[in-house]
């Protein structure tokens, strides 16, 4: 049970050098920094940080694992309802002052950013009255009810529905038998809009949250570069790089990616927007297989495929995934096009992924110059004292 309502929690003592990170206010305690615990901490239990001189450092949920603590306050302060509805408020405060709930074009963006927000281990996206929760941390998934009531606190009417959709993202050996669920209302609306562009999403049974929200900038410039083109969208899921480009005029869309089902999603997504004549076709299949098979040469070239590397030891394998496909990109792009080439890798760096496509650009004898440089967007927003929370990091290529 988490002790959110006591003054007394149990106290982790770090070891003697270990605490200057926490100092410069970095939100994770790495196993290897602990020296003591003083107590029994069930996994996400609330627990207390202190150096080897027992100052207090910080608070956090406890978990096992490598990150053994994810920090959510450096002050020392009561932990309950308030304070939790304090650090939501701060987090829609801070998108309301953006923008995102006065935009009529736009109904769709991420709520709460985990680290970005003061709430590691939390990612919250809101769908047009519908807030999708995932609970990345076992600390946050035992809160998850009270999160929900409070969240329906401050958005009163701007919430219809919350869904938790944990089942997939905790981590397995805390056993807890998670399943997916409605904590407020039931599933009904499934359409968005962004930036004008109307897309149908399926947050019980697609993947994240049911939609890439951290790609709508990066979708809208595809869309300047997409008139009178042909364009591929490669790994494109439901295909919002797609349904931009049509928009914005290409001559020719085709949208790849291995799961069916997400080119069925894709179709409906095109057929909404412009009818069943559209100049688009899906392709279920490989990324390998379809490069292997295409002659088909692109004007514009999308690649965002899935985390190569969800941790470091998978770091080797996915700089060479990187650069492979991106070879297969370049080799198969016009002389004169553009390729919007992405990495949603937390493990590789900027460097490591420019190094990849560096490596692919030269392996494919293709000149090529960087026309722009991509994150993700504001309601995704990185923590200056977190660099790992930069997870995406994108290319938009101009191919001599």
């Amino acid at each position: 049970m988490q002790q959110t309502n006591k003054m007394e929690f149990i106290k982790v003592i770090l070891k003697s050098g270990k605490e200057q990170s926490i100092r410069r206010f970095h939100p994770w305690i790495f196993s290897g920094a602990i020296k003591e615990i003083k107590g029994d901490p069930a996994e996400g239990d609330v627990v207390e940080i202190y150096d080897n001189h027992l100052e207090f450092l910080a608070i956090g949920h406890y978990q096992i694992g490598s990150i053994a603590v994810r920090i959510f306050s450096f002050d020392k302060v009561r932990i309950d309802d308030i304070f939790w509805k304090n650090k939501l408020k701060a987090a829609i405060q801070f998108r309301q002052q953006l923008g995102f709930f006065d935009n009529p074009d736009t109904n769709v963006f991420r709520l709460i950013h985990g680290e970005g927000d003061g709430m590691p281990g939390l990612i919250i996206d809101y769908y047009n009255g519908t807030a999708v929760i995932q609970a990345h941390s076992v600390g946050m998934y035992l809160l998850r009810e009270k999160i929900a009531f409070l969240l329906k606190q401050i958005l009163t009417d701007k919430i219809t529905a919350i869904y938790d959709k944990s089942e997939g993202t905790l981590p397995y050996k805390a056993n807890l038998n998670p399943k997916d669920e409605y904590l407020l209302g039931e599933n009904s609306e499934d359409s968005v809009l962004e930036h004008g562009n109307q897309f149908l999403i399926d947050w019980e049974t697609g993947q994240k949250t049911g939609f890439f929200v951290d790609q709508r900038e990066s979708r809208k410039l595809v869309a300047d570069y997409s008139k009178g083109k042909k364009v591929c969208n490669v790994f494109g899921y439901t295909g919002g790089f797609s349904v931009y480009a049509l928009k914005a005029g290409a001559s020719l869309v085709h949208s790849v990616d291995a799961s069916k089902p997400a080119i069925e999603q894709t179709n409906k997504n095109v057929a909404i927007n412009f009818g069943e004549n559209a100049p688009h076709e899906g392709f279920a299949m490989d990324a390998f297989e379809f490069f292997t098979h295409t002659i088909e040469k692109y004007d514009v070239m999308i690649l965002d495929p899935p985390a190569f590397a969800k941790h470091q030891k998978a770091l080797s394998n996915a700089l060479q995934g990187y650069k492979r496909i991106n070879q297969k990109a370049l080799e198969q792009i016009k002389p004169g096009g553009i390729l919007f080439t992405f990495s949603c890798s937390q493990a590789v760096s900027r460097d490591e992924f420019r190094k990849s496509v560096f490596a692919a650009s030269a392996n494919a004898r293709r000149n090529v110059r960087i026309l722009h440089q991509l994150s993700q967007p504001a309601d995704h927003p990185i923590s200056i004292y977190h660099p790992e929370s930069e997870y995406l990091k994108g290319l938009v290529l101009f191919v001599e």
